[in-house]
């Protein structure tokens, strides 16, 4: 069985483009260009992994983030957090934080290793 991954990103280019490279990697992909009834999309697809963005539109990814990590169900998948504008480093260490981060703009190959890393540990 193919693992599921939702791509999250109010762009939708980026989402387009996030779907195509993981689908010819074998992957099940999901998307959402808003961060609104993500816990519901979340319920119903039960993804391995989130792509999250950090800025969504006026919604912050970050709190998006923090809000799946604190339901008792979601807080085992596995977040990368993607942003232009923000060094995420420093989020990693903080209680209900992402799993790892991604700039933009990012290479094939580092999301693809990224995605990986992420679908490995979590098993």
């Amino acid at each position: 069985m193919s693992k599921r991954i939702l791509a999250v990103d109010d762009d939708p280019d980026i989402v387009d483009v996030i779907k195509i490279i993981l689908e010819d990697e074998g992957y099940e992909v999901s998307t959402l260009t808003s961060g609104k009834n993500i816990l519901n999309v979340i319920s119903s697809i039960r993804p391995d992994l989130i792509l999250l963005d950090v800025m969504l539109g006026g919604m912050d990814g970050r709190e998006i983030c923090k809000s799946i990590k604190s339901h008792a169900i979601f807080k085992y998948i596995p977040i990368v957090m993607i942003s232009a504008t923000h060094n995420l480093q420093s989020l990693l260490k903080l209680p209900d934080s992402p799993n790892d981060f991604l700039s933009k703009p990012f290479d094939i190959e580092n999301l693809l290793f990224k995605v990986k890393k992420q679908l490995y540990i979590g098993r």
